[in-house]
């Protein structure tokens, strides 16, 4: 996990130098994080503005937009709490570690949802009866 924190800073900084060279851009980090999330928030919002525009259409879209949320709420958790470790000295610092934390919310859900289509399919046969 903490290779790849260092990997990813790396490849930050890789493009830092490769603007700066390219364009010969001199801003300060400010100016720097002011341009760049603000072009990668844009692209991300567009994407997914337009993903969820075709969820949106789909028969259970509530759940699976509430899914998205809290699946991307928990890699940020689990990262987090990876970095907190890391931070503190207070456990490993380990990839394996986030990815299990995300295959439990996975599998967790997965029962929920399993059992969610079985009521609702319970449901729909007893109004059918009726």
């Amino acid at each position: 996990m903490k290779e790849i924190i260092i990997i990813l800073a790396e490849i930050v900084n890789d493009i830092h130098d490769l603007l700066v060279d390219m364009f010969g851009f001199h801003m300060t980090d400010k100016q720097l994080h002011f341009w760049i999330i603000g072009i990668i928030g844009m692209v991300t919002f567009f994407f997914v503005h337009f993903f969820f525009k075709i969820i949106e259409k789909m028969k259970w879209s509530t759940t699976i937009l509430s899914f998205i949320y809290t699946f991307t709420v928990m890699v940020v958790l689990v990262f987090a709490i990876e970095l907190q470790q890391a931070i503190t000295n207070r456990g490993n610092m380990e990839f394996a570690d986030a990815v299990m934390g995300l295959w439990g919310f996975i599998v967790l859900f997965l029962i929920y949802a399993v059992l969610a289509i079985i009521v609702y399919f319970l449901f729909k046969g007893f109004r059918k009866r009726k």
